[in-house]
């Protein structure tokens, strides 16, 4: 079975599946070790351990290397978070698209946000997108290919729930196999989507939104933590490092 098919039955399970946000290599590595059954790259970690701000701050060669590396090196699939594409141009982002699933991933995120600008692509604007991408994806031998669809409607709308559910069903139309809308965390408000949305929900870990067992009742198929876990871990290093600085002792380095 190819990684592309794994993936995609992963998201048809009876089980949500839980989703690894890795950053690294060594982040990946530790993911698939402890159990997790694929990794989603984070593009804000992969920023935030080069030093920039997420946003497609870096260079899009720079951030596929890194998106490379955790793939030729885990055995387990790997969706790539793009952002929005890295591209100015319709063309420009399915290249892209098409460069990232050379690598060997299984899918990606994109969405529909824009980053140089505040606002979202129009929903036509975006199905367009959309369908361009699955179009050369499945003429280049990439069948199935997993296009996780984000929508940034929770972000960015004062009452996003019908406009969701909009975007949700055109995006799917389109050729998305699944939906991501971060920032969702009202319990009626994800049954309703679910209810009404015919693809895998896929929902990110907030606060009050953590555990995978009371998602799956809702009928949310897919959950994933973003660049938490990375934030945690940078915030260790940096506290652990101040600590070394003042106190010019290393002993708190071997305590449990």
């Amino acid at each position: 079975m190819s990684k592309i098919q794994e993936f995609n039955e992963l998201h048809t399970s009876k089980d949500i599946l839980f989703l690894g946000n890795a950053w690294d290599l060594l982040s990946a590595l530790t993911l698939e070790k402890a159990g997790f059954k694929a990794i989603g790259t984070t593009s804000r970690g992969i920023a935030n351990s080069l030093g920039f701000d997420d946003g497609e701050l870096i260079d899009f060669e720079r951030h596929l290397g890194i998106i490379k590396t955790i793939a030729d090196n885990v055995n387990i699939p790997v969706s790539a978070d793009i952002e929005a594409g890295y591209g100015e141009s319709t063309e420009e982002i399915v290249d892209n698209v098409l460069r990232t699933a050379a690598v060997g991933v299984a899918g990606i995120n994109i969405e529909d946000s824009f980053k140089k600008q505040k606002g979202l692509r129009t929903i036509s604007e975006f199905c367009n997108l959309l369908a361009k991408i699955r179009s050369a994806l499945d003429s280049n031998g990439y069948k199935h290919f997993y296009i996780n669809a984000r929508t940034d409607t929770y972000f960015q709308r004062e009452n996003p729930l019908l406009e969701t559910i909009d975007r949700a069903k055109a995006y799917v139309e389109s050729g998305a196999n699944g939906i991501f809308v971060p920032g969702l965390a009202d319990h009626d408000e994800i049954k309703i989507i679910t209810l009404n949305v015919s693809a895998p929900l896929n929902l990110l870990s907030l606060p009050g939104l953590t555990n995978c067992n009371k998602l799956r009742e809702l009928g949310v198929k897919r959950f994933s933590f973003g660049n938490a876990l990375s934030d945690k871990y940078m915030a260790f290093l940096e506290k652990n490092a101040e600590q070394l600085v003042m106190s010019r002792d290393t002993s708190h380095l071997y305590e449990d």
